[in-house]
């Protein structure tokens, strides 16, 4: 037994000599949720059968997926950058030259771009780009418990996911891996499972498509399949192998799924109803 499984038994409270004995993680996750069960409430079964997760998980099943990447455009003319910066939903942003995809020129630091360009007066974008951080990038597939050591190592806080080809996959954020723990960061670049669903009066629940499918798991107790696809609109094109209509209907592991709104290729909301 690994120094990792025996700390997460003494938190438990289990019994030395139980600590001796060869426990495999599924044997572990048994006793950590037999624990939960008796004690309803308590957050820290959970955030240890999360822990155990980061044996499993990878960065992409918890990255912020490209076509969601926000970034500035150097090419874009002046005020349209100084407007993006001032509306900047995270303190970090990735810093490009015409193509997200072939020429990333950094992560700019949103308080520390505009420090600087006060500091110098030098309104310009040679400025913002000298103020960019060196991009981190991460291999596609990296489990979560290297790439939260390799964060500390490398003293990085944030990283572009890329395949075996160099193109960008998405973003992933130390927050976003601590989220995975611990619950909710305020500062986690992705949105909160809880903003992409919304339980009806009817028992119903809409839910965005770009939710993903391990947090529908885990918030709905579902067996979703999370092999082939990582969001619901994923799951739900993997099923249909082509794009639906808005109202078209389909049924996949139980539940009945209503197509509300399609855009850009793409299901945007889908309603679900457990069969």
């Amino acid at each position: 037994m690994n120094l990792f499984t025996t700390l997460l038994m003494k938190m438990m409270g289990l019994k030395p000599e139980m600590q001796k004995q060869v426990i495999s993680s599924e044997e572990l996750r048994s006793i950590v949720s037999e624990a939960g069960e008796a004690t309803p409430g308590e957050q820290h079964p959970q955030m240890l059968l999360s822990i155990l997760d980061m044996e499993t998980v990878t960065v992409d099943d918890i990255m912020v997926p490209r076509n969601e990447i926000g970034g500035i455009d150097i090419d874009d003319d002046w005020k349209a950058i100084m407007r993006q910066l001032n509306h900047a939903a995270h303190n970090r942003v990735v810093l490009y030259k015409g193509s997200l995809d072939k020429n990333v020129l950094g992560i700019l630091r949103v308080r520390e771009a505009f420090r600087l360009l006060l500091e110098k007066n030098e309104f310009t974008k040679e400025t913002l780009i000298r103020a960019a951080d060196e991009v981190y990038f991460i291999p596609e597939g990296t489990p979560l418990k290297t790439q939260l050591s390799n964060f500390r190592a490398n003293k990085e806080r944030i990283g572009l996911v890329v395949d075996e080809y160099g193109d960008i996959k998405g973003l992933v954020t130390l927050e976003d891996i601590l989220e995975e723990i611990v619950g909710d960061f305020t500062t986690s670049t992705a949105p909160s499972i809880h903003e992409e669903v919304a339980p009806q009066s009817d028992g119903s629940i809409i839910i965005d498509g770009s939710a993903n499918l391990r947090d529908l798991n885990k918030l709905f107790g579902w067996g979703l399949d999370t092999e082939d696809a990582r969001t619901f609109n994923g799951l739900i094109l993997e099923h249909l192998e082509e794009i639906p209509d808005e109202g078209a209907v389909c049924e996949i592991e139980g539940l009945q799924i209503t197509i509300l709104e399609v855009a850009d290729n793409m299901i945007k909301q889908a309603k679900v109803v457990k069969l």
